[in-house]
């Protein structure tokens, strides 16, 4: 056993997270109480489950419980569990390195908010240094469950850079924690504060939360606590909320829950709570978050921890890939199953009938509960669509099961909506299509206004068909995979040929007929940039745009993913002109053969543009501007 006491320097992650806490963190400072509690929570949990396996690791002290008491003379405050402990490399592991990417992330997101934002602490496995807001210095006493009493660890550290390991004697198994505390942060000393931060903050946490009772011996703030023999009361419900009856639980006590389970200060939107009893019973409590958690962007195993898997009242996992899809990564909540042996492995889950059928439920719930949302709380509903949106649209592609259902609750901008907001739902656009028209006509791009302001639109405003205008990034990729709605077929305003009635049939053909000449004048002009130029039916206004066949993928998709480093096929671009427009006839008259040329590689780079595709030269753009404005 080591004896000497050995200094270590924190990791350089670490050591930003405390410097970020320390010197930025204000606000909210007792969550530091909120995080040290749920720690102690998860040690006690995973001893519950270690020990269905070996049951001598409860040695006899199988009453699980965090204890929470202070001590005003000397200024601390000590948070004390009894569950799993931990050996002197875990405690190297947990708090003085990087045990997992959680740090690295926590960082990221601080970068990117230039704050210490209280939201964020806990989200990415770094609560422990919430503790350095308010202590001055940190001691840990540990024992791992199941190790000798010698075989204890301290740490302790002033958060400034270096931490100190040494063995130590520690009689029961579990976690001491001691905080020094700050000058200044005396109002952490009252036992009746601490008592309402365990209620507003930990009241749910399945293990008792004991604090010492005080006396009512003169001022109740100052009671002194026998030290020898203090006699312990509950401070929490100590319960597991969702296996309480829905009309026993208020509305405060819900929110208080998820606020818990998601280390959120926002309230959530919206909640649904279900038991299902029969061949298979479980219980699911699955929250809608109101603002986007900053882990939502990460599809990983190590990140996606939204929902806990419990069985029989025992937290076995966090298992949000095998209760959820990735595409409903925002939900947050517990899955409580009767029916699942408790040794079961996340190897087990991934192919396990019964998981599949909780998974199915839980999906069905959150639908239900976005519709329901859309229905009853439109303006929460348009938050809820602003924050997860486009997270939604990943399950058009995801789960073909419930694409309709998916798609129902989407919203687009749309040439008869109210400018860019994203109001119009696909059975909005059903509902008012013209006599006769068979599709759902939609344009995708790089931005509103370039959606708004494509070419080709023109056909359709004259013809006063709506247009759906999709231009978040996903769209392109979303409609690879949504062909039709409501027996409607989905098509692009830019691909393919536009359905036209005999009448404009004979008329496209005529125009076609009295432009052959231009045509293959363009053509000549722009020899191999081109796959072909047609006389265009959409355009009424414009010289020129680009069209694409029916499964060519949209020029500013394909720029970003040529961007990202993806391999994209290439394509030739179909030229359509309006002979009419003043430019083409220009060109059609030009006999300068150079000018000629330099006008009808214009027309082909101003469609290119509208279209959202870079240019591959823009100096020699610039100049053959410049010299056709020169004269």
């Amino acid at each position: 056993m080591t004896t000497t006491t050995e200094t270590r320097p924190f990791e350089a992650e670490v050591a930003q997270v405390l410097h970020l806490v320390t010197h930025s963190l204000y606000s909210h400072k007792e969550i530091f109480l909120r995080e040290l509690i749920s720690n102690a929570s998860d040690a006690c949990d995973k001893l519950r489950f270690e020990s269905i396996a070996n049951p001598d690791l409860l040695a006899g002290d199988a009453e699980l419980h965090i204890d929470v008491s202070w001590d005003k003379d000397a200024r601390t405050i000590t948070i004390a569990d009894n569950g799993i402990g931990m050996s002197r490399d875990e405690v190297v592991a947990n708090i003085g390195s990087i045990a997992s990417s959680g740090t690295r992330r926590f960082l990221e997101a601080m970068g990117a908010e230039q704050k210490a934002d209280a939201r964020l602490i806990g989200q990415f496995g770094v609560g422990f240094y919430s503790a350095f807001v308010v202590a001055g210095r940190v001691t840990v006493l540990t024992r791992r469950a199941g190790a000798a009493p010698e075989d204890g660890v301290k740490w302790e550290s002033d958060g400034r850079g270096e931490y100190t390991l040494e063995a130590a004697t520690v009689p029961a198994r579990g976690t001491t924690v001691v905080l020094h505390l700050k000058d200044g942060e005396d109002e952490f000393l009252d036992g009746w504060k601490l008592r309402g931060l365990v209620r507003k903050y930990s009241d749910h946490v399945a293990f008792p939360i004991r604090m010492p009772k005080e006396t009512p011996a003169g001022d109740d703030d100052d009671a002194k606590q026998d030290d020898a023999a203090p006699a312990w009361e509950t401070a929490n419900d100590a319960s597991a909320l969702w296996t309480r009856p829905k009309s026993e639980i208020s509305d405060e006590e819900y929110q208080a829950f998820y606020k818990s389970l998601g280390h959120d200060f926002n309230d959530a939107a919206a909640w649904t709570h279900n038991r299902v009893e029969g061949s298979q019973s479980f219980t699911t409590l699955l929250y809608l978050a109101a603002k986007p958690p900053f882990d939502l962007m990460m599809g990983g195993r190590d990140e996606r921890k939204g929902l806990k898997l419990y069985i029989k009242r025992v937290f076995i996992m966090d298992a949000a890939e095998e209760l959820l899809p990735n595409y409903l990564r925002f939900v947050r909540g517990v899955v409580d199953a009767d029916d699942l042996p408790l040794n079961v492995s996340r190897e087990i889950l991934q192919h396990n009938r019964q998981l599949e059928r909780i998974k199915g439920a839980c999906v069905k719930r959150v639908l239900d509960l976005i519709e329901k949302l859309s229905r009853d709380e439109p303006e929460k509903f348009a938050a809820f669509l602003k924050a997860f949106g486009n997270t939604l649209k990943e399950g058009i592609v995801e789960d073909a099961g419930n694409r309709e259902r998916i798609a129902k609750l989407l919203r687009f901008a749309s040439t008869r909506g109210d400018g860019d907001a994203q109001t119009v739902s696909l059975d909005d656009y059903v509902g008012r299509m013209a006599p006769g028209q068979e599709a759902i006509w939609y344009v995708t791009a790089d931005g509103y206004r370039a959606a708004a302001g494509t070419p080709q639109l023109e056909a359709f405003r004259a013809k006063d068909i709506e247009v759906l205008l999709m231009s978040d990034r996903i769209d392109e990729w979303m409609l690879g995979h949504l062909h039709e709605y409501a027996g409607k077929p989905l098509r692009h305003v830019a691909k393919g040929e536009l359905p036209l009635d005999e009448a404009g049939k004979q008329k496209q053909e005529e125009a076609a007929k009295a432009a052959a000449p231009l045509l293959e004048k363009l053509k000549r002009l722009l020899g191999d940039r081109v796959e072909d130029v047609r006389v265009s039916a959409r355009l009424t206004d414009s010289p020129a745009c680009l069209a694409m066949s029916e499964w060519e993928m949209a020029p500013h998709l394909a720029h970003l993913l040529r961007e990202a480093g993806q391999d994209v096929p290439e394509s030739k671009p179909t030229l359509e002109v309006n002979p009419a427009h003043p430019l083409l006839q220009r060109v059609d008259g030009e006999a300068d053969d150079a000018r000629a040329t330099d006008l009808a590689t214009l027309l082909l780079e101003q469609a290119q543009l509208s279209a959202g595709a870079p240019l591959a030269d823009p100096a020699a753009f610039v100049q053959r501007m410049n010299r056709l404005l020169a004269g």
